[in-house]
């Protein structure tokens, strides 16, 4: 097990809101080796300390928790390292996602890390441009870092219509989001002074 992750999670957790129990945070720790030894060849997070990615990916992507319902259904667009999505499904076992991720290698990499994590029947995983795939069954759109973000946030917007969205991302994307017109709430996330969670206050 590692103790800096360990210790990090239990350190920080009452910051975002959570109160996570062993076994979760074992799943959680589970998570983390599985993207530490994909991530040399896939680059998948940026090279950071057990402590960062205990903030950073796994609590950060856990503020989702609290706007999903029981029985939530959400796509996560440009899933990548499997964030936001794979500690949210971790750390509850009611909720089931759509994990959305156009390049080849990071699709193959998330069916292996679904397939350890035990997650199997909970994921579906679906190698193709968003745009190019449907909503349907879903409640929920959440994104984190999509490859040219803001040049695809129209196309976003519209693809996710009568969902809600659940966006992650800086300043800009907040204007972006007033530009096309959604109405949404910001919440600032903790130990951070730029990063935000976006939630569309209705279906868009």
């Amino acid at each position: 097990m590692n103790e800096g992750l360990i210790s990090a999670i239990e350190k920080y957790q009452s910051l975002f809101g959570l109160t996570l129990d062993d076994s979760q945070i074992a799943r959680l720790v589970n998570f983390y080796d599985v993207v530490q030894e994909f991530n040399p060849l896939l680059h998948l997070v940026a090279p950071c300390s057990a402590e960062e990615f205990a903030v950073r990916h796994i609590l950060e992507s856990l503020t989702l928790l609290e706007y999903l319902p029981l029985n939530a259904k959400f796509a996560d667009v440009g899933t990548g390292a499997g964030l936001p999505s794979l500690p949210c499904l971790l750390a509850r076992e009611d909720i089931h996602g759509l994990l959305i991720e156009s390049k080849e290698k990071k699709a193959r990499y998330l069916a292996e890390a679904v397939n350890r994590l035990g997650l199997n029947n909970r994921v579906k995983i679906v190698n193709k441009q968003f745009r190019e795939t449907g909503t349907e069954g879903v409640d929920f759109v959440t994104c984190r870092a999509l490859d040219r973000y803001s040049e695809h946030l129209a196309t976003l917007v519209k693809w996710s219509k009568g969902k809600k969205l659940l966006l992650f991302g800086g300043k800009d994307l907040g204007e972006r989001l007033q530009e096309a017109r959604v109405k949404c709430v910001q919440k600032l996330l903790p130990l951070s002074e730029q990063r935000y969670l976006y939630i569309s206050n209705t279906q868009i």
